[in-house]
């Protein structure tokens, strides 16, 4: 990881959502009246005076009455009607109680969340069922992220037809990026840095390209993991060879670099989705997001508002803040939320230690062996007078007692690459990382710059007792190579952030999990495997983990349902995705959560795990529209003011009708049972027939006996498709309230398609 430690002020600080590429920002409020910060100013534009010709001119008007000198940094004309701008935070008071500002809010800092895939996901046995290239090429996925490398094999536009006429994106020019490195395949790049440059002043170009070009890799991954093309005898550095290739290998690429050295800033990243909005994506992937904030606060929601509305299916991050509960990030449900699972292959390292045993771990590491022979083996706490010498932190580790040792160094705190540079740098002949009880057993391999490998705590723990009571203890690592068919595979990876919803505990989150961990895609030139500014070393390929890699691949898997449904609805396609994913393994044993090696929840996968093939047929689905989240935000009790930010227009929630987030039609149920209220919960749903006619049984089963579950109708007939049928689902707490969360599935079937929803039921401690 690389971590940067910035100080800024007056902004709202997000979780990181990368576990590959970490830079953490502290939150230091100003307390100079005079100093600017960057806001975002929502307007309601239908307020504007008549005396104005153009609300561009309104905003500058609004904005001049409050200070003479301050400028808009962008103007909006999609995802909000607005501006950004520097202000005092006098001046943002004042400006927000002028007539038509809807809200003046501060601007909020998002991070980046950070082969073998395609086979896993069945696509490559299942080529003839996937949308034809042509259907494939019309479809346009765009990137939100750190930008691209033009250069990789992966944008090779070999084989692909003409630019779709619907495109109306650009190549933008900057720091080493013209125009013509766009082709065929990578049709647009632009980027967005007024925002992060008001708030830090002029990108430093010696080290960061003023362009879409991609100087970190995580952007070059995502958009390659997404829609690369297929590249034969792809690697990194050996390990997990074979042909790498995207989701939708012969979809568009649209690349927008929002993110840099100092972070994705929130007046860029609505920039960036308001001209892809304009540009005609299909589908906006988007591997960065934050904490936890009402949507009518949160950019990404509302970006991704105006993104639905115009058919545009949203995906992002789920965060890699697991396994805590309620961690995750981007959480409106118009929103496709995407955790991390793991793939059947792995990179076996093992600890030989001297006493005979040893203990299997993790590494990508390639270069120069460890001798033969046993190699001295020290904890690194033992070898540092500094109270963190355990973590290997930078200059904690005493040459005298680490040269030509192996060192064992905990996990946490810095960069797990890093701590093999700092033993490395000490003279270390090699590293143990061992995992503490923040990580379990989780293990994600790196490609360090020494021979090294990561254990599981276990492990850690058992190799820790051998190092305390051994008088001289001796250690070599064995490395393995690529190992596939790794069972069971998928497990939900540690690091995947996990609900329950912290805002909306109606709506079930995440929505779905795909691979995120040790994903190989294409990478930058510009930067190391590690990513650290000692590693020389350049790769065409990189494998990293993290849901910034998970995501990209449900973006790629939404367009091939896009290109074989053109007329879907973004609702249509999650609900496909949702409806057909699987929660359990071919034997029947549920899918297990790698953090406790216990049968995971719908609070860990959502629906359950992607299976692309079976989300092209899906049978049924669970449409919405705008109309009904707008019906939801009313639900939430949202004011006129608060609806107007978020959908752009004046919304007023009928004050006779009675409003419910159990309404929703949502492909889940989140059951919130109040403990001094009714037992009994409603939700309705309607199902629409995108297949051929038939009729459909329900069944419903609960893990909790005192939890029943009712359903009527409990069978629809469709006689054509399109064909609409609702239905209502009944809980029943006949017992007393629950501390512990229980779960379910409510599966719909016709003998050929199954149509399954996951249940969580949960009672609520506020009444």
């Amino acid at each position: 990881m690389k971590t940067t430690f910035k100080k800024i002020t007056t902004l709202v600080i997000f979780a990181l959502l990368g576990l590959c590429h970490v830079f953490a920002v502290a939150v230091e409020k100003s307390t100079d009246a005079h100093q600017r910060s960057t806001y975002i100013v929502h307007m309601a534009k239908s307020e504007m005076p008549a005396s104005f010709e153009h609300h561009s001119h309104w905003y500058d008007s609004s904005l001049k009455s409050v200070s003479d000198t301050a400028e808009m940094i962008y103007t909006y004309e999609n995802v909000i009607h607005g501006f950004s701008t520097r202000l005092t935070a006098e001046e943002a008071l004042l400006l927000g109680s002028q007539p038509g500002i809807l809200s003046v809010l501060p601007e909020l800092t998002y991070e980046l969340h950070t082969t073998r895939t395609p086979e896993f996901l069945g696509l490559e046995k299942s080529e003839s069922m996937i949308p034809e290239a042509k259907l494939a090429s019309e479809v346009v996925i765009g990137v939100l992220d750190t930008g691209v490398w033009p250069e990789s094999k992966s944008f090779d536009d070999s084989g692909i037809g003409p630019v779709p006429s619907s495109w109306k994106g650009a190549c933008e020019t900057g720091t080493n990026f013209t125009s013509s490195n766009c082709n065929r395949k990578l049709i647009g790049a632009r980027y967005f840095s007024k925002g992060y440059e008001a708030a830090l002043g002029p990108i430093d170009e010696s080290k960061e390209s003023r362009s879409p070009r991609d100087d970190d890799g995580h952007g070059t991954h995502t958009s390659t993991t997404a829609a690369g093309s297929s590249v034969g005898e792809a690697s990194l550095l050996g390990y997990a060879p074979g042909t790498a290739r995207g989701m939708a290998t012969h979809a568009r690429v649209a690349a927008y670099k929002v993110c840099w050295v100092g972070g994705c800033f929130s007046s860029d990243i609505l920039a960036a989705m308001d001209k892809a909005i304009d540009d005609n994506v299909n589908v906006l992937s988007m591997s960065l997001g934050g904490g936890m904030s009402d949507y009518f606060k949160d950019s990404v929601a509302i970006g991704a508002f105006s993104a639905m509305e115009k058919g545009i299916l949203v995906s992002c991050s789920a965060g890699n803040a697991g396994p805590t509960p309620s961690s995750l990030s981007n959480l409106a449900p118009w929103i496709t939320t995407v955790g991390a699972g793991t793939l059947d292959r792995d990179f076996p390292a093992y600890v030989s230690l001297g006493n005979g045993k040893n203990y299997s771990g993790v590494s990508l590491y390639r270069g120069n062996s460890l001798p033969e022979t046993l190699t001295p083996f020290i904890y690194a706490g033992n070898a540092s007078n500094s109270t963190s010498g355990n973590l290997c932190m930078m200059g904690t580790l005493a040459p005298e007692k680490v040269a030509g040792k192996i060192v064992l160094c905990d996990r946490g705190v810095n960069a797990r690459v890093q701590k093999g540079a700092v033993v490395k740098e000490a003279g270390g002949a090699g590293m143990v990382l061992a995992n503490t009880a923040a990580n379990g057993e989780e293990l994600v391999a790196d490609a360090h710059l020494l021979p090294a490998t990561s254990v599981g705590e276990r492990s850690g723990n058992a190799i820790k007792n051998y190092l305390f009571t051994d008088p001289k203890p001796t250690v070599t690592i064995l490395f393995e190579g690529t190992k596939i068919g790794i069972q069971p595979s998928p497990v939900i990876a540690a690091f995947s952030s996990r609900g329950p919803n912290s805002i909306t505990p109606e709506i079930l989150k995440p929505d779905i999990i795909a691979p995120g961990v040790n994903i190989l895609a294409g990478w930058s030139g510009g930067v190391g495997p590690t990513g650290l500014s000692i590693d020389t070393r350049r790769v065409a390929f990189n494998i990293i983990s993290g849901t910034s890699m998970s995501c990209p691949h449900v973006s790629g898997l939404a367009a091939l349902v896009k290109a074989a449904h053109l007329d879907w609805s973004p609702a249509a396609i999650r609900s496909a995705l949702m409806t057909t994913a699987y929660t359990a393994y071919k034997k029947g044993e549920s899918l297990l959560d790698v953090s406790t090696g216990k049968p995971a929840t719908p609070y860990d996968y959502g629906a359950g795990h992607v299976n692309p093939i079976a989300a092209l047929n899906p049978g049924l689905v669970y449409d919405l529209a705008a109309e009904d989240y707008l019906n939801f935000v009313c639900a939430l009790n949202y004011t006129e003011s608060q609806i107007n930010s978020l959908a752009r227009r004046k919304f007023t929630c009928d004050t006779s009708k009675k409003y419910s987030l159990n309404d929703l039609n949502y492909p889940s149920f989140s059951v919130v049972f109040s403990s001094s209220r009714s037992s009994v919960v409603k939700h309705t749903r309607t199902l629409t027939n995108v297949g051929l006619p038939g009729t459909y049984k329900v069944s419903a089963t609960s893990d909790n006996p005192s939890v029943k579950i009712s359903v009527e109708p409990d069978s629809l007939n469709f006689s054509e498709t399109n064909e609409k049928k609702a239905y209502a689902v009944t809980f029943t707490a006949t017992g007393s309230s629950s501390s512990t969360d229980s779960f379910g599935r409510l599966e719909w079937t016709d003998g050929k398609h199954t149509v399954a929803s996951p249940i969580a039921i949960t009672w609520s401690i506020n009444g």
